[in-house]
C-alpha cells in the first residue's frame, strides 16, 4: 500500500511537471506574439478617443522600453490564460467524477470571457471618466498638463486589471457553490458586508466624484447578485445530482 501510495504521488508530480511545463512553452510562445503585436497594440490604444489630445512624452531613456515590454507580458498572459485553465482542469479531471468534470469545464470559458469583459468595462467607460476627471482638476488648478508614456499605461493598467479580476466573482462563487464551501443562504446572510466591501473596492479603483463611483460600483454590486443567482442554480442542482444518486442506490 505505501508502494501504491508513493507511486501516486510521483505519478501525480509528474502530471503536474508536465503540465507546468506545457504553461511554460505556452506563456514563451505567446511573450514571442506579444512582442511581434506590442507595437501595433499601443498604436491602436494611441488611436483611441481616450488617448486623443495627449502627448506621449518620454521623461526617460527605458520608459519607452518598459512599457513595450509590459505591453508584451499583458498580451502574452492573455493568450496563455486559456490554455492554463484548460491545463489546470485536466490535472485535476482525474479527481472528479464524469457529472464534475463535464461541469466544471464550463468554467474555462467563462472565465476568460468575465475577465475580457472586466477589461473593457474599465477601459471603454470607466477609463475615460478618470482621465476626464483627473484632466478637470489639473486644469482647475491651473496646472499645465504634460504626461509621460509611463504615466498614462500606468494608470491604465492599474485600473483594467483589477476590473478584470473582479468581473471573475461569479466564477468564483459558482465553484465555491460546488464544493460546498459557500451556500445562496450564507450569502444573502452576509449581503450588506459583501455590499459594504463592494462599495470600498469600486471607490479605491474609480475616480473620486459620484458619477464614477456609480459607473464602477453599480456593476460591481449587479456582479455579486448574479453570483447569489448562480449559486441558487448551482445548489439546486447539486441537489438533484444528489437525489438521483441516493434513488439509484449511489453513494452521495
Amino acid at each position: 500500500m505505501k508502494e501504491e501510495h508513493e507511486l501516486t504521488l510521483v505519478e501525480h508530480l509528474e502530471e503536474l511537471r508536465k503540465r507546468v511545463i506545457i504553461v511554460a512553452v505556452t506563456l514563451v510562445l505567446s511573450l514571442l506574439v506579444g512582442f511581434w503585436f506590442a507595437p501595433k497594440t499601443l498604436n491602436f490604444i494611441k488611436d483611441q478617443p481616450t488617448a486623443q489630445g495627449v502627448d506621449w512624452n518620454l521623461f526617460g531613456y527605458t520608459d519607452g522600453l518598459m512599457i513595450y515590454v509590459k505591453c508584451a507580458l499583458i498580451l502574452g498572459i492573455l493568450i496563455t490564460l486559456p490554455i492554463a485553465l484548460w491545463q489546470i482542469w485536466l490535472f485535476v479531471k482525474p479527481g472528479l467524477s464524469e457529472r464534475e468534470a463535464k461541469g466544471t469545464i464550463f468554467y474555462i470559458p467563462i472565465s476568460f470571457f468575465l475577465f475580457l469583459l472586466g477589461i473593457s468595462f474599465s477601459y471603454f467607460i470607466l477609463f475615460p471618466l478618470m482621465l476626464n476627471f483627473l484632466s478637470n482638476v489639473n486644469v482647475s488648478i491651473g496646472a499645465i498638463e504634460t504626461y509621460g508614456i509611463q504615466q498614462y499605461f500606468s494608470l491604465l493598467f492599474n485600473l483594467t486589471i483589477p476590473v478584470g479580476l473582479v468581473f471573475e466573482l461569479p466564477v468564483v462563487i459558482l465553484f465555491l457553490t460546488n464544493i460546498g464551501v459557500v451556500t445562496p443562504d450564507k450569502l444573502r446572510k452576509m449581503r450588506k458586508v459583501a455590499y459594504f466591501i463592494l462599495i470600498i473596492v469600486g471607490v479605491s479603483i474609480s475616480p473620486p466624484d459620484f458619477i464614477s463611483d456609480f459607473v464602477i460600483i453599480v456593476p460591481l454590486l449587479l456582479l455579486f447578485e448574479i453570483s447569489i443567482s448562480v449559486s441558487s442554480w448551482a445548489e439546486k442542482k447539486r441537489k438533484e445530482r444528489e437525489l438521483s444518486y441516493s434513488e439509484n442506490g449511489e453513494l452521495t
